[in-house]
């Protein structure tokens, strides 16, 4: 859990500075674990405060929601304009023609969106901000905002003390958001307990459908342990409309191809692919098999496909460090409300 103020009051020259790398330069692995967890806790809060975007209603949260796995519940996410209230049935003319991904686990990722356009998650930060659909505000104007308001200015300061870029400037924000990021990790679900030696962490079904996991190729693509890759792959959903990774490539032989998808905390993140075409877990794993199958692997009964929803359902699941939603930001703007107007 984060605790808010974990670093706060540590000021500039208290030795944390000295150990902290601290510039845009500096590796993960070299900023001291207190600086880390200041970005982090400052992350949290841009992350669910709306001052990030055009109408001071939405916020990162809005299309990534704890409630809804790191996503938003929809097929398509709804941006700007929309108004607070947020997951199934939010309406609003800033329609994403695709599916907001989850976050778990995203720092374990070498490319960011479904078409691999950011390289890190610096980058994919800010690439919101800046458009129009999504939080429609440019980064200049955002930076503008939050130095207006003597608390963020205050947090900039602790958590970038030893920067020697400016504080607060697109490089502090977007490393403020990629820090609260990757503390959205998933690693103990029942499979992590399996591997570890533990032989009653998985059903017998569940085991059943480890076995089938790779014995029809889905390993491939969703690489255990973490369950995902940086590979990307056209399943057969979608239209015409969206071309896919080709549009950023512009190699033909990406054509129809999105990147694919994490399976840990799968049962949270519905409805299924790029499009959001697919409802329930459970048909998702039915129309894998069957590709799978048209790519030469066997045809699972249905009995096999239960026992592989099974396994990613309740095998893969670990929400233990669901982020928790602070109760009010440094904005004072009304923060992202999840409605749960459809059963879940």
């Amino acid at each position: 859990m984060l605790t808010l103020g974990a670093c706060a009051g540590a000021p500039p020259g208290d030795g944390l500075a000295e150990q902290d790398a601290g510039n845009a330069d500096a590796s993960e692995s070299e900023i001291h674990p207190a600086v880390r967890q200041a970005r982090a806790e400052l992350g949290r809060l841009l992350f669910y405060d709306p001052i990030l975007s055009a109408d001071g209603e939405t916020a990162c949260a809005t299309c990534h929601s704890e409630h809804w796995g790191m996503g938003d519940g929809m097929p398509l996410a709804v941006g700007v304009g929309a108004g607070t209230l947020t997951g199934p049935g939010r309406m609003g003319e800033s329609l994403s023609r695709r599916n907001a991904p989850s976050l778990w686990n995203v720092a374990q990722r070498t490319e960011l969106f479904w078409d691999g356009r950011a390289r890190s998650l610096e980058e994919q930060a800010i690439l919101p901000l800046e458009m129009p659909k999504e939080l429609g505000l440019p980064p200049r104007e955002a930076l503008a905002a939050l130095a207006a308001i003597p608390e963020y200015v205050r947090l900039f300061d602790e958590a970038f003390a030893s920067a020697t870029q400016g504080r607060l400037d697109e490089a502090s924000l977007a490393q403020a958001l990629a820090a609260f990021e990757r503390t959205l990790v998933s690693d103990n679900a029942p499979y992590d307990a399996f591997l570890a030696g533990d032989q009653g962490a998985l059903s017998a079904q569940m085991q059943r459908g480890l076995l089938l996991f790779e014995e029809v190729g889905c390993d491939a693509c969703h690489t255990p342990p973490e369950f995902q890759s940086d590979a990307y792959a056209d399943r057969g959903v979608g239209s015409d409309d969206d071309l896919g990774r080709v549009e950023l490539t512009r190699d033909a032989r990406d054509r129809g191809a999105f990147r694919v998808p994490g399976l840990r905390n799968a049962r949270e993140t519905g409805p299924y692919f790029h499009d959001g075409s697919i409802e329930t877990l459970r048909e998702a794993v039915l129309h894998e098999t069957e590709q799978q199958a048209q790519a030469g692997a066997r045809t699972l009964d249905d009995e096999e496909v239960d026992a592989l929803t099974e396994l990613v359902q309740k095998g893969l699941l670990d929400i233990a460090r669901n982020p928790d939603r602070p109760e009010q930001v440094p904005s004072g703007l009304p923060l992202p409300r999840d409605g749960f107007r459809i059963p879940r």
